[in-house]
């Protein structure tokens, strides 16, 4: 693993800067996750807690979400959303739907979305990144800030994973 950020090849500077994190952020993300089974992912430690895959397929929705919105500047169609809507807002009915499959699963839908983040970001520029916009309550944001917040919530759903595995050994 490499612990600088630098740009990456085929990105503008700070496009390739941005790159470098999202990736690095996943890298880690991919060894805390590493050799996890089926029971490991589906473990519910607390009746009002989410599991391990559920997080997984958030991180992987916040990501499709905010290619939405910053690549193609509009809100999730009603199929996206329907698509999504259990990983995006977890909850009971996520706890009850989403289970009984392999790391390889949860790994492809983060690899699927990752894709399609690193191809477009290739046809971006810097000042793309700056761009502003406003969310409908009138609080202005730019597209930085939005994978910035892409990386942010992985690393923060990535504690969690890190906290479910220690209680998971706990119990072991």
């Amino acid at each position: 693993m490499d612990y600088r950020i630098k740009s990456n090849d085929g990105y503008t500077e700070k496009i390739g800067e941005l790159v470098s994190m999202l990736e690095h952020t996943r890298e880690v993300t991919l060894e805390e996750i590493a050799g996890l089974k089926k029971t490991d992912l589906d473990a519910l430690p607390h009746p009002s807690s989410n599991t391990i895959g559920a997080l997984l397929l958030h991180i992987a929705s916040i990501e499709f979400v905010h290619q939405v919105v910053s690549f193609e500047k509009r809100d999730l169609s009603e199929q996206e959303y329907d698509d999504w809507k259990l990983a995006l807002e977890l909850g009971d009915e996520a706890r009850e739907k989403i289970h009984d499959q392999p790391l390889d699963y949860y790994i492809e839908q983060l690899n699927q979305v990752r894709v399609n983040t690193l191809a477009t970001l290739a046809a971006k520029n810097d000042q793309w990144l700056l761009e502003e916009d406003k969310w409908d309550h009138g609080v202005p944001y730019n597209h930085y800030y939005l994978w910035f917040h892409v990386m942010e919530d992985e690393i923060n759903h990535r504690g969690q994973i890190r906290a479910i595995k220690r209680l998971l050994n706990q119990s072991a």
